[in-house]
């Protein structure tokens, strides 16, 4: 049993008081979600690898009324991850929420993909995620309490031409997912994960207008159509509440149904 008794009501959802850091989060599937803790109550660490970038962000959330805070930080620097999680604590902030989130795609057949290339996806969608979960979970185990929630992916268990890189690198997230819940589930540290299905961004906006990949995708998901940002974060506010306070080393999958279809 828990060692006070869970919340009910409104209070389940809310994210009042806790610290959330979206890595990934000037653009695309970040932002939504940074904004969503951030609607829900929670103060958010922006985070990007140019203070170009995460200014504007910063000063949109603010300007809305949100609390918001700058992060730069490359993900896939161990010194510079250290280095950068380390001024946040010495500055008095505790993260409460960290979402791994950045996630980046490098495409070629497997025949003729450079090793560079492929480790590169992986050190951006992987070990990326297990170098800052390293760095902020000392405080979540000494508070006993925090939540972990990466962002992984269809892919995990589906393949698709020129994407093996991405592929390996998000089932190796899903496992990394379980193994960190076997390892601090005792601690009251609820870590899992979010699998999106194909969502309208910036990024994908290319495959949105190109005709003959939006029919292929309309056509493979049974909602018969590409998800919209803001529909990530309902999945992301639970996980990141205490409504999720029994919920470990699981994906929760965002799809539009497309996982459930052969």
């Amino acid at each position: 049993m828990p060692d006070t008794p869970p919340p009910t009501g409104p209070a389940l959802f809310d994210l009042t008081g806790q610290r959330a850091l979206v890595t990934g989060s000037t653009q695309g599937l970040g932002l939504a979600l940074a904004r969503g803790l951030a609607e829900a109550g929670a103060s958010v660490v922006i985070n990007g690898r140019t203070a170009a970038k995460i200014e504007p962000v910063v000063a949109e959330l603010k300007a809305a009324g949100l609390d918001a805070t700058p992060l730069v930080m490359d993900v896939t620097d161990d010194a510079d991850v250290a280095a950068s999680l380390g001024q946040l604590t010495d500055s008095g902030i505790h993260l409460d929420i960290v979402v791994n989130n950045v996630g980046i795609q490098d495409r070629a057949p497997l025949a003729e993909m450079s090793s560079e290339a492929f480790r590169k996806v992986i050190d951006a969608n992987l070990t990326s995620a297990f170098t800052v979960s390293r760095e902020v979970v000392h405080g979540m185990l000494a508070s006993k309490s925090g939540k972990l929630i990466n962002i992984c992916s269809l892919l995990r268990d589906l393949g698709r031409p020129t994407t093996g890189n991405y592929a390996a690198a998000k089932g190796g997230l899903r496992m990394l997912t379980r193994a960190m819940a076997v390892e601090w589930a005792k601690h009251n540290i609820q870590i899992n994960g979010i699998g999106p299905g194909y969502f309208a961004t910036e990024l994908t906006r290319p495959l949105v207008e190109d005709e003959e990949f939006n029919r292929w995708i309309c056509g493979r998901t049974p909602a018969n159509r590409w998800g919209d940002p803001q529909e990530l974060i309902g999945a992301a506010v639970f996980l990141a509440a205490p409504a999720s306070s029994f919920v470990n080393g699981q994906i929760l999958y965002v799809d539009g149904g497309l996982t459930a279809a052969i």
